[in-house]
């Protein structure tokens, strides 16, 4: 960067959001650390430590996010959004119970951890953002585009395909060249304790995976059993409700097809799960809605990559404009576990160039 910037840093208590804090100040910016609080962390017990039943903002974290900053030299705040948080986490309920499979991580970046923190930015005259994800921001053709991160391993464009040129034109990810490794060797010789913090992993309210329950809990009339059926439509068992299952899943079903059995369907309407084999479940393309495109709206048809979950490789496909800010997408060779709720993110190399959520799937 060219002259100094003030910069508030989203900082987690974790190693990436604390060496970002930590480059933007050694190359002179004037930072602000803000700790987001979105759940009720548990207080310590006896033996120091901590709990929390939604698997984020612990009092550790805010802990060691507050020491970072301090050993950095730098104002430090935390604030309180669990009542926006939670409203992210009845997204996540309702969209299971609709038989889709939702990604909190999409929503939550737009609203929150970019939508509150440019709030904030701006209430306190700063001229930017910056977080610790694996992305990098680069001008092209006169606008700020999103690009996967070095580290291919930990690159998290995927989860932020909804932030615009505005919010990219004031947005900095100052590891997005960097790898893991670099990051914590860089976190170790800055003497910072975190340098070997476990990683954050799976959806942070829903530590134990068991995302039944947490439905169960808020939500105990949406699990209702039914049935379980083939592609033909042939009954194959008893369920406990829809919302406990995605597509893809294999585990749990409790079916016998002569061969692993995957679910290729879920019907809310009428509370059935079809299973297949893993051949069938593979579709030929999908339809997204409420796409946003990072480049001029295409008038023809166009070719990209399009990544239809975190951990999928990017597959080539042939992308349509469809009136209602809708996208079908056929790609060259079938994909496995298209789900319905999830991003379909399109890319040009490195660069996002769109993405919306997948509505369906089809096979012709």
């Amino acid at each position: 960067m060219k002259h100094a910037q003030k910069f508030v840093v989203a900082m987690s208590g974790g190693v990436d959001s604390s060496v970002a804090a930590a480059l933007l100040v050694e190359q002179g910016h004037e930072v602000t650390g803000l700790f987001m609080r979105l759940g009720n962390p548990a207080p310590a017990d006896t033996a120091g430590n901590t709990s929390n039943t939604r698997g984020c903002c612990s009092v550790a974290d805010a802990h060691d996010a507050r020491f970072v900053a301090g050993k950095l030299g730098i104002p430090f705040f935390a604030l309180n959004f669990a009542a926006e948080f939670d409203g992210i986490i009845d997204y996540f309920v309702s969209e299971y119970i609709r038989g889709r499979t939702p990604n909190p991580c999409v929503v939550c970046n737009r609203q929150l951890k970019f939508g509150r923190l440019l709030e904030y930015a701006r209430f306190i005259g700063a001229d930017a953002v910056a977080t610790g994800h694996y992305a990098r921001i680069v001008n092209h053709d006169g606008r700020p585009r999103l690009l996967r991160a070095l580290d291919r391993d930990k690159d998290q464009s995927y989860v932020l395909f909804e932030l615009g040129p505005d919010a990219l034109a004031k947005t900095a990810f100052p590891i997005g060249d960097m790898t893991k490794d670099q990051v914590r060797r860089l976190a170790a010789g800055l003497g910072l304790p975190v340098h070997d913090k476990p990683d954050s992993s799976d959806i942070c309210f829903v530590p134990d995976r068991d995302y039944t329950n947490l439905i169960r809990q808020r939500r105990p009339d949406a699990l209702k059993p039914g049935d379980v059926r083939d592609q033909a439509g042939r009954l194959l068992g008893r369920h406990e409700g829809v919302a406990g299952f995605t597509i893809g899943q294999r585990r749990g079903l409790r079916i016998a097809l002569g061969a692993p059995a995957y679910v290729t369907g879920l019907d809310a309407a009428t509370n059935t799960v079809t299973v297949g084999t893993r051949e069938q479940l593979h579709r030929r393309g999908l339809v997204a809605d409420r796409v946003c495109w990072h480049i001029d709206e295409p008038a023809a048809p166009i070719r990209a990559d399009v990544q239809i979950r975190y951990a999928h490789t990017a597959a080539p496909a042939t992308i349509e404009h469809m009136e209602g800010g809708r996208a079908k997408i056929t790609f060259d060779r079938p994909q496995p576990a298209i789900a319905p709720g999830q991003a379909a993110v399109f890319y040009c190399g490195d660069m996002v160039i769109g993405g919306g959520w997948i509505e369906r799937s089809f096979d012709a």
